[in-house]
């Protein structure tokens, strides 16, 4: 199993005594813990660990430092007790690899399609501690089992809407976490009897459920090795609080699994929000002898506890049956439903007699009444069982729970098994009490004939005593009123009513929804800033600079001289960056980019670009009429092509002439030089033919001269290969000549392919009659060069590589290309303006298809516009050379042809241009700025979506700055996009579900919209796996010269990897056409065992004869095999070794990789010393370039050191010891010495020639090794560096342009020897520098994390995954591996797997790619931004049709059910929040404070929680405190409880742990309560909140929630009606009416929830969402509930880490890191991201001051739609100054670099920020005039805190 969260502790030996050392590791090379081991293999004293000494400090599976500092000294304890040894286990391991955790999701993120398992004791945990069940209450009679059912489908529904693959698995060892063993009788047997029921209730769902032992059971380890689960869910123990031994237990059993090699994921806490399963996951690697790292005392106390809950548990259980308990098998029955229940109670009541006779007397009316409530339930609606709880009758609940109930419920566990008896408790007790309030009513009466007959049958059949309820009734008194329900336990205000508002707009679209308005005038709270007035957004919010030019109402500031200047620099610099990276770029098919140029002010009828077509059909043509001046031009043209004819054969005959001294080697080299030159080798020449045919002769003369080219097979398929695949394209290529024919006829024939004549050599195209002289003689054709072997085998096995891959190819005029079928489709749809989606292969060519639409949009218009979005910055800046590279447009008007817009940075600008590049947050500001819609917007006519399946990602990676909202970014992009879509995809699991919301999207725009999908990849890809030696020395390299290439690189079969034993083959499982021939072998070696004839599958009989076979053909062999396989597995087990699939598996694998054990995975150190033999042995069989994909930062870095240092130390060893080194530095030093000499010959030779041109040609011309020669530069053996016109001098000039920008040397010594690191925490210009140079082939190999996954031009011919990892997903397995073998540069790509364990590796090639997730988009936030949206445009046309269409839709989204209806309400009752919360007014215009909401729009609902303590007051309050220091810190303890929220785990933040972190170190670590005010006004906020949207859902449930789905559980599919009455007798029934009267009744909660007793009073959002019945579809995350932020209890509320308030306080990364548990790769993007949250919060304020002050200054002028946009303020522009345009920043990390953006100036009336020399920390801004002392107050501290926490994080990446 993978996992990047290892941990080697030298204090697991009982010795050990020095302080506690957290080594990290790679995933793949992990030396980790485990649990239990069978005490006779246990050894008795542990072995120590094995740690390599030189990775004692970091090893290559996790590189995040976690040194634990400040844990002091651990003394050996002494573990006698359950809690000393949970103490030790929580200390030694639990803290820390829960520490190291990453919070994932499962589904997207994680799992994806793969198998995982769901503890049930852990669900079935979940599910009894839910405090909503009355299920074994310390204070009642309760046992709401339908409610328990209800729960638990409910969770499971969870799971399977987000598309999981999941089982559920039991050990009988942890069933304590349930049993709450050791608790009072009644609780004990009440869970008891509620686990055997659910499992009994899970068992008859279509979920597979699993019953084991223990952890050690072998029927676990033989599911483990079949099923391979990825992973384990469940609860780690910690909210079992009173009992250390069940904790203990659970943490062993943890730990036991993890060494087993499964990864484990937490159960309790995980958030399902949209398509997303959010938990903790924890991973190590796989650790048999792992028992043996703790002291034989510490598995003595587990032993113990495990006794003392077994020895509890049996005293319960006795004293409940007694210690001779009998069980009368004899009387159970399972003739059916009816019979198994009657059956069932009559074995109870047998148990219950025989073992409890002598309290029969005082408890028969209870027995008897259990009994009939049996009987009765079935009867029973879901709303007649949901009963208050009834009065509390002291005695008999005594008597009740604590000894008849007990015994009840132990008894009739024992007959669950035969039938699933229907108990609930709040039934009973109501029958009870009914009996005891009609003493004087009959039995039959009160509960039915029928019934008491029943009853009666029960009670005979063992002579039970007789009943008298009426002197029962003497006994216990009824009290005469009923205690409250249990909803009541919170008093909660009933709903608001809905505010008055009217918008013409929202009128007609929400005038369906049917809602009861107050009639008052509500007003907003007030507060100090004197907030309600209409907000303006005319400025971004990063700074005062306006959306608009100074002539469209904005303003600007001229720049002076000294800015021009230094902006002219800039330009000029970025400019030539630009092109040399455009340079590098080439198009799909590997040809060098030549501009094309556009002139503006023409359309494409001017400018000759051929029309759009609908179809391809032509007319027919016309009579040619030839003028005379065509007559004479074609003359002219005839003439001169003969003049050419005679030029090239003179070239011709001079070249034969030079090459007739020439080696075969040396003619070879010297013509593929000659193929380059692309004037004499055009393809419309003949030379073009002769170079070609000469090629191919040099071919054959090398074959010749091979000194094992008559015996070798090898050396025959070698040659072979190469001269079919050169005659195929000389054939292709056209031009032939009679005696070129008749030569390649004599080839075919005598290789064997003479069948193939025809096909290849009569039907070439364009033949000649005149023939042509060769000039050479071709080689001799001996016998020994027929191949021995049918012609179809021969292709099969060595020639797939080569063939014609096209797909219904044809020429098309609209492109450069043969566009296959599947690309004229998209071609056709781009032309006839309609949305597509493309869902197709990397290598497959999508990429053409953005350029063309570019293309369109800059040929149709100038004004049109074309917006390209990238999921990342480094695309982004890649598409944005390449559009440079492609297009040329010249505006003289002060427009742009391109622009880049990013969250950092800015070039040209983005509202001025004509295709856009840019992020999706940056489009969706865009999209919803008011200052837009009328003058930018409407004017787009294409939005490109790259990579599309990032929609369904969670946030938080390297480029998504962590926002968790990033997936409904992109699908508020679709929604409100005011033009057709292009979407591109490589790998969107599942696609047709998203595309048909995306078709209905486009449809609601008025868009036709069209689904592609090509699913062939154009290059195959080869697996293989690299087999690592642990007794390599990297020091003793011998050099690339001297290396020898071994036989580690192993390949792998794709059947060979069936031996996991899967059951259906993913629809990605591909076969070249050499696996076809050697699958179809295995299946002929065991014909006579198959039931399946595969006669017709022999390759000469399968493919026709005549033609070369092409991909089509092998496509539909390999589906024929596909098929045969899929059978094959479908009967047989394929896990069975004697079955017919593991003979084909063991026939197809290799021998070395099969000896293997599945799950071995190599030592740390083998790791990195096999990492520069794998280097070698790719450069050895030319696989190089090379991509290394690790997906740890600290990882790639020291993979590149580990090289660099290999390769000096090797370097300088052959340096030390070899005599040609020794002879070249003599040979330099000599010619160095005579270096006056040569130049006073060189001016002597200046003298004699009379032009200086060409003396200095001729000194060039004579220029030898040593005047290029440097000792220190890498030799070429010890270096990767690849041919390239790229040279040594141009990568010091390069590396001299990034001088400044803080690289560190290792990166640079790393690119002298063609190696590089790549991964988004290095400079920006460095990853320029590296993704040009690997384009260019200078740098052959980058390390890499995902950075180089999602569409980079990176093209190579090999991707290595090195080390496993949780982010190598299935999806991005396939997006990796994608980047080898891109069309145009080979044929082939190649995957390698180093560091991986096989069984992994099978896992990844295996797997599935996952359902496209997605988000709910509509949120209050948006609610309010589509407000603004339509305000601040005047109803713009684009805002009200988007607003329209966007709640107009079917479904929202993709993944929701909500319907338009719900919708419509949904957005109607947040329009009442946004009214309530003062951000709205009456008419739907945004109030001032609508700037804090909007601009945070993606930490919602922080950003509404911070509006609503400015509202209240509470941060003017705490800012205007009489210390600035405290009213600082407060500010940011408020700041870090909304934002940047990180939970610690609770282990990690218990007091023990926190106090030994913080002896040592200036973190407090856990962050403080949040003050109390605060907590106030947010609670009170958040019960507002609950009021209106529970109204919400009383609403909507009142008047479209279909009644059928409320009745039924969503798993199971079990209905229960909702009258289930079948007698009238049942209903005229005392008891019955009594049901009827004290039913609970609900509109909004599921009546299965209300079995509970609970009504529609709810004490919370999640319990309103997670309770509602179904139908309603309420999603907690798109309500702005604040129950995270301010749980209803402190108790229930997780520790946060205080790691933001820590670095305010003391600004050490360290810390952060050691202490605070920070990862090193997540802290720059979370102290980033909380520094823009400071300083949206600053300029939001800011505004609001200056409103305050000048508000009668504003400029209202209105726009003029027909006059020109001017700049956006980029996202980078703060504090007036353009991020990164000068200086040295973000040393070591670059987060900035020079880049040209326009210099952002203030406003006149903006607060200034220019530091005032002579003071020190933060300057004070000048004081506007009109503004408050607190108002002032407040923005100095919000100011303050801003500036300190930057230039903190400034510092730190200095």
């Amino acid at each position: 199993m993978h996992g990047s969260n290892d941990l080697f502790l030298d204090c697991l030996r009982p010795d050990a005594t020095s302080r506690v050392e957290t080594l990290s590791c790679f995933p793949s090379i992990q030396e980790t813990i485990s649990l239990r081991i069978p005490s006779s293999s246990r050894p008795r004293h542990p072995r120590p660990l094995s740690i390599p000494t030189a990775l004692t400090k970091t090893t290559p599976m996790d590189f995040d430092d976690f040194e634990l500092d400040g844990l002091g000294e651990l003394k050996k304890p002494t573990l006698a007790s359950a809690d000393a040894a949970l103490d030790f286990l929580n200390e030694r391991w639990y803290s820390l690899i829960s520490r190291r955790g990453r919070t994932m999701d499962l589904i997207g993120d994680y799992a994806g399609s793969e198998l995982f398992l769901i503890d049930g004791n852990s669900l079935l945990q979940e599910i009894l501690d839910d405090d909503l069940l009355a299920l074994a209450r310390k204070s009642e009679v309760s046992f709401q089992i339908l409610h328990a059912i209800h729960a638990l489908e409910q969770v499971l529904e969870n799971f399977q809407r987000r598309d999981a693959t999941f089982e559920i698995a039991f050990w009988e060892d942890t069933r304590h976490l349930v049993l709450s063993t050791g608790g009072d009788i009644f609780q004990y047997a009440s869970r008891l009897l509620a686990r055997t029921m659910l499992m009994k209730h899970l068992a008859t769902t279509n979920i597979s459920l699993h019953v084991f032992g223990g952890v050690e059971d072998p029927k676990w380890h033989e599911y483990l090795r079949i099923k391979r689960p990825m992973f384990i869910m469940l609860n780690d123990g910690s909210t079992v609080a009173s009992s250390a031994e069940v904790t203990l237990l659970q943490r062993s059993a943890m730990f036991t699994f993890i060494s087993q090699g499964v990864a484990i994921a937490i159960l309790h806490g995980a958030i399902f929000r949209d398509s997303k399963i959010s938990t903790l996951v924890m991973e190590q690697r796989q650790d048999k002898d792992a028992a043996h790292r703790f002291a034989p005392d510490f598995w003595g106390c587990v032993k113990s506890a495990a006794r003392s809950l077994k020895r509890k548990e049996d005293e319960l259980i006795v004293k409940a049956l007694g210690a001779k308990s009998k069980t009368p098998s004899r009387y159970v029955r399972t003739s059916g439903a009816s019979d198994g229940l009657h059956a069932a109670l009559i074995a109870t009541a047998y148990i219950y007699k025989v073992n409890h006779a002598g309290d029969l007397p005082r408890t028969a009316e209870l027995l008897y009444a259990f009994i009939a409530h049996c009987f009765i339930l079935p009867g029973l609606s879901v709303e007649e069982r949901a009963q208050p709880m009834q009065p509390a009758i002291p005695d008999l609940e005594h008597l009740i729970r604590e000894v008849f109930l007990p015994h009840i419920f132990l008894a009739l566990r024992t007959q669950i098994e035969t039938c699933l008896v229907d108990i609930d408790g709040r039934v009973f007790t109501s029958l009870l009490v009914c009996l005891l309030k009609n003493p004087h009513s009959s039995l039959e009466e009160i509960i039915g004939a029928d019934f008491k007959a029943q009853v009666d049958d029960v009670w005979c059949k063992f002579d039970l005593p007789s009943v008298d309820f009426s002197f029962f009734a003497t006994q216990y008194i009824v009290p005469s009123e009923p205690s409250p329900p249990a909803s009541s336990r919170t008093s909660v205000p009933k709903a608001l009513g809905i505010l008055p508002f009217s918008n013409p707009t929202f009128d007609d679209i929400l005038g369906s929804v049917d809602i009861d308005v107050e009639d008052t005038h509500y007003v907003a709270p007030g507060s100090r800033f004197g907030f309600n007035e209409r907000f303006v957004d005319k400025e971004h919010w990063h700074s005062h600079r306006h959306l608009l030019p100074r002539h469209l109402s904005g303003e600007s500031e001229p720049m002076d001289a000294w800015q021009r200047m230094k902006q002219l620099r800039r330009d000029q610099n970025f400019k030539k960056q630009l092109q040399w990276h455009a340079k590098t770029l080439t198009g799909a098919f590997g040809v060098i980019l030549e501009p094309i140029v556009i002139t503006p002010g023409q359309s494409s009828k001017d400018t000759g670009v051929p029309p759009n077509r609908q179809s391809h059909t032509r007319k027919q043509p016309k009579k040619e009429h030839i003028s005379s001046a065509e007559k004479i031009r074609r003359a002219n043209l005839e003439k001169k092509q003969a003049d050419a004819d005679k030029a090239n054969l003179t070239w011709w005959t001079r070249e034969l002439t030079s090459l007739t001294n020439m080696t075969t080697t040396q003619k070879i080299t010297r013509v593929e030089a000659l193929q380059r030159n692309e004037r004499r080798a055009g393809t419309e020449s003949w030379l073009a033919v002769m170079l070609r045919l000469y090629d191919l002769n040099l071919q054959f003369l090398l074959w010749l001269e091979h000194p094992d080219a008559i015996h070798s097979e090898k050396v025959r398929d070698t040659f072979t290969t190469s001269i079919v695949s050169r005659v195929k394209s000389i054939c292709e290529l056209g031009g032939l000549w009679p005696s070129a024919m008749s030569q390649l006829r004599s080839i075919l024939t005598a290789l064997g392919f003479s069948r193939y004549t025809p096909s290849l050599v009569e039907e070439s195209p364009n033949q000649s009659a005149v023939d042509r002289k060769f000039g050479f003689v071709f080689a001799r054709l001996d016998e020994f060069m027929r191949i021995t072997e049918h012609p179809v085998v021969w292709q099969l096995r060595v020639f797939g590589e080569y063939m014609d891959r096209s797909m219904d190819s044809q020429s098309d005029s609209r492109v450069s290309f043969k566009p296959d079928a599947w690309q004229r489709k998209v071609l056709d749809c781009l032309d006839a303006n309609e949305s597509v989606l493309v869902v197709a292969p990397t290598s497959a060519g999508k990429t053409f298809i953005s350029y063309y639409a570019m293309e369109k949009v800059l040929r149709g218009s100038d004004r049109d516009i074309l917006v390209y979005i990238a999921p990342t910055k480094a695309l982004v800046t890649q598409i944005a050379a390449e559009v440079y590279g492609r297009f040329s447009k010249n505006f003289t008007s002060g427009r742009s042809c391109w622009a880049i817009h990013t969250r950092d940075y800015r070039i040209n600008s983005s509202t001025n241009c004509q295709i856009l590049i840019t992020v999706p947050e940056i489009l969706a500001t865009m999209l919803l700025s008011p200052a837009l819609a009328r003058v930018w917007t409407p004017y787009i006519k294409w939005i490109i979506l790259d990579e599309i399946h990032t929609i369904g990602q969670s946030g938080g990676g390297e480029e998504s700055g962590g926002q968790a909202s990033a997936g409904a970014v992109w699908e508020q992009i679709l929604l409100l996009a005011p033009c057709p879509i292009i979407g591109l995809s490589a790998t969107i699991g599942h696609p047709e579900r998203f595309n048909a919301w995306l078709e209905s999207v486009q449809q609601q725009h008025g868009y036709k919209h069209t689904f592609i999908h090509h699913p062939h990849r154009y290059s195959h890809l080869r697996k293989f796996t690299y087999l690592m030696q642990d007794d390599l020395d990297p020091t003793a390299f011998p050099g690339l010269e001297k290396y020898t290439e071994s036989s580690n690189i192993k390949f792998l079969h794709p059947v060979s990897l069936l031996s996991a034993g899967i059951r259906n083959l993913p629809p990605d499982f591909s076969l070249e056409a050499r696996d076809c021939l050697s699958l179809y072998y295995a299946l002929h070696a065991l014909r006579s065992e198959l039931s399946i004839d595969i006669s017709d599958l022999k390759p000469s009989r399968f493919f026709k004869k005549g033609d070369l076979l092409r991909q089509k053909d092998i496509l539909a062999y390999e589906a024929q095999l596909k098929e045969v396989l899929t059978r094959l597995i479908k009967e047989s087990d394929p896990r069975e070794v004697s079955s017919p699939v593991q003979k084909v598996v063991q026939t197809l694998q290799d021998v070395e990789v099969s000896r293997r054990d599945a799950i071995h995975i190599s030592e740390p150190g083998s790791f990195f010393n096999n990492l520069l033999y794998l280097l070698s042995d790719l450069h050895a069989k030319g696989d190089l370039p090379a991509l290394l994909f690790q997906f740890d930062r600290q990882g790639c870095e020291a993979m590149l050191k580990h090289l660099l240092h290999n390769l000096e130390s090797s370097e300088r060893t052959w340096r030390e010891t070899s005599p040609v080194w020794a002879t070249k530095i003599r040979k330099w030093k000599i010619w160095q010495n005579g270096e006056r000499e040569r130049e006073r010959q060189a001016e002597k030779a200046a003298k004699r020639h009379k032009k200086a041109d060409e003396e200095e040609g001729r000194i060039d011309a004579t220029t030898t090794w040593e005047e290029t020669f440097e000792p220190n530069d890498p030799s070429p053996q010890f270096s990767f560096v690849g041919r390239s016109a790229y040279t040594k001098a141009d990568l010091e000039e390069s590396l001299g342009e990034i001088a400044r920008a803080g690289i560190p040397q290792w990166a640079l010594d790393g690119l002298r020897r063609g190696i590089a690191v790549h991964h988004s925490g290095m400079n920006k210009a460095y990853r320029s520098l590296v993704e040009s140079l690997y384009r260019l082939g200078f740098v052959r190999v980058i390390i890499c994390t995902g950075t180089l996954a999602l569409g980079i031009n990176a093209p190579t011919r090999t991707s290595v995954f090195c080390g496993d990892s949780p982010f190598l997903t299935a999806l991005m397995y396939r997006q990796c591996g994608g980047r080898a073998g891109r069309r145009g540069f080979d044929l082939l790509g190649r995957i390698v797997f180093y560091g991986l364990a096989m069984d992994r590796v099978q896992r990844l090639v295996l797997s599935r790619l996952p359902s496209l997730g997605g988000s709910f988009p509509m949120t209050s936030t948006l609610v309010l931004r589509l407000f603004n949206l339509l305000e601040g445009s005047n109803n713009s046309p684009f805002a009200a049709a988007a607003i329209r269409n966007m709640l107009q839709l079917p479904h929202i989204s993709f993944t929701s059910d909500i319907g338009r209806d719900q919708l419509l309400h949904h957005t109607r009752f947040s329009i009442d929040y946004l009214r309530r919360s003062g951000l709205l007014d009456a008419n739907g215009h945004p109030i001032d404070l609508f700037g804090i909401a909007a601009h945070l729009y993606y930490t919602e609902p922080s950003n509404l929680a911070l509006v609503a303590l400015l509202r209240h007051g509470v941060i003017h309050r705490i800012c205007n405190q009489t210390s600035m220091i405290n009213a600082q810190r407060d500010f940011m303890l408020i700041m870090c409880h909304l934002f940047g929220r990180r939970d610690v785990p609770s282990v990690y933040s218990s007091s023990k742990n926190v106090k030994e972190l913080i002896r040592k170190s200036p973190s407090m670590v856990i962050l403080p309560p949040l003050p109390a005010k605060a907590r106030t006004v947010l609670q009170a906020h958040n019960a507002e909140i609950l009021r209106i949207f529970s109204g919400y859902a009383l609403n909507y449930a009142s008047q479209d929630v279909d009644e059928t789905t409320v009745h039924t559980l969503p798993v199971s599919g079990r209905h229960i009606p909702k009258s289930n009455a079948s007698r009238a007798s049942e209903v005229n029934t005392v008891f019955y009416s009594f049901l009827q009267r004290g039913a609970v009744r609900t509109a909004v909660r599921s009546p299965f929830v209300a079995n509970s007793g609970h009504d529609d009073t709810f004490t919370g959002i999640p319990e309103l969402t997670k309770t509602a019945k179904r139908g309603l579809h309420l999603n907690d995350h798109a309500i702005p509930s604040l129950h995270r932020i301010v749980p209803p209890s402190s108790e229930s509320a997780s520790p946060l880490n205080a790691y933001l308030l820590d670095y305010f306080i003391h600004g050490q990364k360290q810390a952060l890191t050691t202490v605070n548990g920070i990862r090193g790769g997540d802290l720059w993007y979370l102290l980033q991201d909380f520094t823009l949250t400071l300083k949206a919060v600053r300029s939001t304020l800011e505004k609001l001051l200056l409103g305050d002050a000048a508000r009668e200054d504003e400029d209202e002028e209105d726009t003029d739609p027909a006059e020109m946009v001017g700049d956006v303020a980029t996202e980078g522009e703060v504090s007036g100054r353009a991020v990164g345009s000068t200086g040295k920043k973000g040393a070591g990390n670059g987060r900035t670099e020079e880049v040209t953006v326009t210099p952002v100036v203030d406003r006149p009336k903006a607060i200034s920020r220019k530091p005032q020399p002579g003071t020190g920390g933060p300057q004070i801004p000048p004081r506007p005039p009109g503004v408050s002392d607190a108002n002032w107050r407040v923005f100095l501290v919000v100011h303050t805190v801003t500036e300190e926490f930057e230039a903190k994080f400034r510092t730190m990446w200095a």
